[in-house]
């Protein structure tokens, strides 16, 4: 008996913080998974990995991050088709080689310029493996991007740690063929779509907009064992900024959502605490 606890004592110092929050992901569907938004920006550039280790340190599940391709085929994170808005630079990704995205400061909100770069696909994996869930959402959307995009994460063996984020249901083909085991998110635009989906394979989540939402609709997706994603953003982060809770409160009346995606990851962490609905 003494050496069975022993074992699963060890077993649970084993674990990494984000074994963790995989196991919360496909086991515990009554727990409200928070993704921040390009990472967690309130004090830090979007999609830096100052953003993605802010989310680590605030105990955040998933970390949302975009990735583009340089005109030398480098990965890189950036939201933008154009660099304009969020570094000291100008142009598009595609056009500039890495070495010249390397000579580009971020910035903080759209002017305060910060010591931070424009960080590698890679350099975002290492910093968050084996700490959080990531959700990968492809900006480049050249085949080769894509196939640069799997071999990085199989490199490290992070295939579990990580979501492939498709916008459309003709995306996902592509994508399993990667790897037909990998964890795909599909979008689904209408409840055409939802049946469509459920009937090709098991997914972990569906991205839903908020345009079809029903409950008892969502219920169908929660009773095929998927998540159901749902963004704050926009009307319910809107709201946030206005009257702190009233935008989550609005959110999570719809009851089947149990991952949400926020411009507000910490303060949607602490309502979900308050309410016992994280873990």
């Amino acid at each position: 008996m003494r050496s069975l606890l022993l074992s699963l004592c060890i077993a649970g110092m084993l674990l990494t913080p984000a074994d963790k929050i995989i196991d919360d992901f496909y086991h515990h569907p009554e727990h409200i998974l928070v993704s921040a938004h390009r990472a967690d920006h309130a004090h830090s550039p979007e999609n830096s990995l100052g953003a993605i280790r802010a989310a680590i340190r605030a105990g955040i599940d998933i970390v949302e991050l975009d990735v583009r391709e340089t005109k030398d085929g480098q990965l890189v994170l950036m939201h933008d088709s154009k660099v304009d808005r969020t570094t000291t630079g100008k142009g598009k990704v595609e056009d500039l080689t890495y070495a010249q995205l390397g000579g580009l400061f971020l910035k903080l909100g759209d002017t305060l310029a910060t010591a931070e770069r424009i960080p590698t696909f890679e350099a975002a994996l290492l910093a968050a493996k084996d700490r959080i869930m990531i959700d990968i959402d492809f900006k480049a959307e050249t085949e080769s991007a894509r196939t640069s995009v799997y071999k990085l994460v199989a490199k490290y063996g992070m295939q579990k740690q990580v979501l492939f984020f498709v916008y459309d249901v003709a995306d996902i083909a592509p994508a399993l063929a990667l790897d037909s085991t990998l964890p795909v998110m599909p979008r689904v635009h209408n409840a055409r779509e939802v049946e469509q989906v459920l009937q090709m394979r098991h997914f972990p989540v569906l991205h839903v907009d908020d345009s079809f939402y029903s409950d008892s609709l969502m219920a169908t997706i929660r009773n095929a064992h998927v998540r159901v994603w749902a963004n704050a953003l926009g009307d319910y982060d809107d709201m946030e900024e206005v009257r702190p809770g009233s935008g989550f409160d609005a959110l999570c009346k719809k009851q089947q959502i149990n991952v949400i995606q926020t411009n507000y990851p910490e303060a949607l962490l602490a309502y979900l605490r308050k309410h016992g609905k994280h873990r």
